[in-house]
């Protein structure tokens, strides 16, 4: 109340004190250096002293080290990976107005900050909010002001989140074995209530944002810019301040020795958005990058397949559905809807139209493939017919060539960090040095084996596969005829082809056995495999989840059908 001030940043006089005795200001959460002093104490008798600043986080341990947050540190994670969105060109609106707010939100709903701890509740680390003793508690007051804002420098993320006392009392006395205050405490089983925080989940929320912002950037990709090292995940943690000590738990929950797999970032994202009760996305429409029919140009074109394809995914896209607002649009918490693997539900659409159209059991394409060779040896206008065979000979060989590249880099992948770990202040010297050592002898022995040193990695692209119109050997089939193929019926053009086999007749129940078919390779033919694996090394995911969505597919176009035959079938048994 005696600090009449006007705050520099919003120009408001609302102040109240954070927990080591500066005031902040409660309108935009700005503290200043100003700290509150007792003056005069001596008329106090048996009475609590309330509001005495309890100075600043201790600067310093003994090795040399900060007092630091497990919080603190994924902070410092999603800080990192946004910055390294929007080097890749991510509006820059959804670092401070859409990432920092889901932050903010997670911190309140774990109880982090944002809050007011409960009477009577036991002291955890994992908590950092308030006291209830602090007589200007305020339930939307922070307690981690300066950490809060993911624009902050390191700097002010290593100072100003001073906990409670009796919260440090426990801390020092729990986390022997972790360079953090709340290590030891962060992975207590008794916390299964809440949403814990996992590298994977830092994923889920850089993909909830972009997801946010309808940016266009899918999961998959989002992932493979990860494996790349375009966006920092592995071995994060070196990026750290100095002063942020790791050590015993702290590298159990920073230290990853896995790529990301897309099933759990995925499932993690949508566990996420209903666990900050947010309200449904922003519509994904007709003209957002994730609609299916936008999705599907792009994955045509690096699948090297015709443009005229594109005409049947998008007749197939309204015919079953997939394509309406509502269906693709995220209303997190409602079990009703299902959720959608945009990139996964597009490769399937044109997996479907490959078998509505070459049948894909390693006899019809071929056969189609011999009658259009035979028509562009006498094909003298016009653009040259689709052979199905040419492509596949084309496609496999750089597939394989990508494949084995993909293999090489994760075989040769050095999971240690570049940055040397030490804890203590004492080895420093020594650590580095003995570093530098491992790095000159493998020089040398690079050198001695003649071993290639590895350039530096490339600009990150949407497209793995490129096919380029201009080459003259043929490789580029985009602009190829499917005249060979289809037929006019009633002013339409459809498929030569009138049968079509279904992938299974009976879908499993996706909630008990996590799959709404079975995929076996020895169970399918040939052709539809190398297209399911085709689609699975563009996307990175297992081809089984491509074959689920494609099972999803066929089920609603031929719905009618299928329940005439389940009743003639029925008919019968009876």
């Amino acid at each position: 109340r005696d600090f009449n001030e006007r705050c520099a940043q919003c120009s408001e006089v609302n102040w109240g004190l954070t927990d080591g005795g500066r005031f902040y200001c409660r309108s935009c959460h700005n503290v200043t250096e100003r700290t509150r002093e007792v003056v005069n104490t001596d008329f106090i008798t048996n009475s609590r002293v309330q509001t005495i600043s309890k100075g600043l986080r201790k600067q310093e341990k003994n090795d040399g080290g900060s007092e630091w947050y497990i919080c603190e540190g994924f902070q410092l994670v999603l800080k990192k990976q946004v910055e390294a969105l929007e080097a890749l060109g991510v509006c820059p609106q959804m670092k401070d107005e859409i990432l920092c707010n889901f932050w903010r939100c997670y911190l309140q709903k774990s109880k982090q900050a944002y809050c007011k701890r409960p009477a009577g509740e036991a002291v955890k680390a994992l908590s950092v909010c308030e006291s209830s003793t602090d007589v200007d508690s305020d339930p939307e007051r922070p307690s981690l002001l300066h950490l809060l804002s993911l624009s902050e420098s390191e700097g002010d993320l290593q100072t100003d989140c001073s906990f409670a006392s009796s919260v440090s009392k426990v801390s020092e006395s729990t986390s022997v074995y972790s360079g953090s205050v709340d290590g030891s405490l962060y992975l207590m089983k008794n916390q299964k209530e809440k949403l814990r925080m996992t590298m994977p989940m830092t994923l889920s929320f850089c993909y909830m944002a972009l997801l946010w912002v309808r940016e266009p950037i899918t999961l998959s990709e989002l992932l493979r810019f990860v494996v790349e090292g375009h966006i920092p995940y592995l071995n994060v943690f070196q990026h750290f301040p100095e002063k942020m000590k790791l050590c015993g738990l702290d590298l159990k929950i920073f230290c990853v020795e896995s790529w990301p797999v897309y099933e759990e970032v995925f499932n993690k994202m949508h566990e996420l958005a209903a666990f900050l009760d947010l309200p449904r996305f922003p519509d994904i429409t007709e003209s957002c990058f994730l609609h299916p029919d936008m999705l599907c140009m792009k994955y045509l074109m690096e699948a090297n397949l015709p443009d005229e394809l594109h005409n049947w995914t998008c007749r197939v896209v309204k015919k079953i559905g997939i394509g309406e607002v509502d269906f693709l649009t995220l209303m997190p918490g409602n079990n009703s809807t299902r959720k959608v693997k945009y990139d996964v539900l597009a490769v399937a659409v044109i997996v479907v139209v490959l078998k509505l159209l070459f049948l894909l059991d390693d006899r019809y394409e071929w056969l189609l493939s011999e009658l259009a060779e035979e028509r562009n040896k006498n094909n003298t206008e016009g653009g040259p017919y689709f052979e199905f065979k040419k492509w596949y000979e084309v496609v496999k060989h750089s597939l394989d060539v990508e494949q084995k590249k993909l293999d090489e880099d994760r075989a040769k992948y050095l999971w240690r960090c570049e940055k040397p770990l030490f804890y203590s202040v004492k080895n420093k010297s020594k650590v580095l040095k003995r570093r530098q050592m491992v790095v000159n002898l493998q020089n040398q022995f690079g050198r001695l084996s003649g071993s290639v040193q590895r350039a530096e990695k490339p600009n990150p692209s949407s497209f793995q596969l490129s096919w380029s119109e201009e080459n003259t050997d043929g490789s580029c089939f985009h602009g190829h005829s499917l005249k060979g193929i289809l037929q006019e019926k009633s002013g339409l053009l459809t498929a030569m082809n009138p049968d079509y086999w279904l992938c299974t007749v009976k879908l499993c129940n996706e909630k008990l056995c996590g799959h709404l078919a079975h995929y076996r390779e020895v169970e399918f033919p040939q052709s539809y495999h190398f297209v399911l694996g085709l689609f699975s090394f563009l996307l990175r995911v297992q081809p089984s989840y491509i074959h689920d969505e494609v099972c999803m597919i066929e089920h609603k176009l031929f719905n009618k059908k299928l329940c005439k035959k389940l009743k003639y079938n029925t008919v019968l048994r009876k």
